[in-house]
């Protein structure tokens, strides 16, 4: 049986260069990438008459104690679901749940469009983070190459909380704490 998460990534991948996978991971793969996510951070989900529509998560930004206080986060909605809101739910609760973990900032890598016509991307990705309040840190051009193509990649932050120091240290994601 094919998971949710993974019927909605593989879309992604198969479709679009919003993420430089090649080839979609199956639902074994899928679910333990969400599994290892899930041992320290938020992995929620938004549901429409019980089926699963989106996900959005958050991750270790890179393998380091100094980085513990911040994360990456993703976010993917069912293509036949976009355009209702739902990442607009969702980003709000994951930014919430992480806020109560001590996270402080939330870094964003997107895929960015070289032309207006590109027919795999658009620049939908970066209008949505900057309606929700991320922030440009920068641009590495032709980083990644799908589809025969060359895509920019954009990074962008928001800042949670304040930065105290020493600062306090982070707990993992527990559901029941932020429900």
């Amino acid at each position: 049986m094919q998971r949710p998460w993974a019927r909605i990534y593989a879309y992604y991948v198969e479709h679009t260069a919003i993420t430089f996978e090649y080839e979609a991971p199956d639902a074994a793969e899928m679910n333990a990438r969400r599994e290892k996510i899930l041992k320290h951070y938020p992995y929620l989900v938004a549901e429409q008459a019980g089926r699963v529509v989106g996900y959005a998560y958050a991750h270790e930004f890179y393998g380091r104690a100094a980085y513990a206080w911040s994360v990456e986060a993703s976010i993917y909605i069912a293509s036949a679901a976009r355009g209702q809101g739902l990442g607009r739910k969702l980003y709000p609760a994951l930014e919430r749940a992480l806020r109560a973990m001590g996270v402080l900032n939330v870094n964003a890598c997107i895929a960015v469009p070289r032309t207006a016509d590109d027919p795999y991307l658009t620049d939908g990705s970066l209008a949505f983070h900057k309606r929700l309040g991320y922030q440009m840190v920068g641009t590495f051009h032709q980083s990644g190459c799908k589809f025969g193509r060359w895509y920019d990649v954009a990074w962008m932050e928001k800042l949670l909380g304040a930065h105290e120091e020493p600062p306090a240290a982070v707990r993992d994601f527990c559901a029941d704490r932020y429900e």
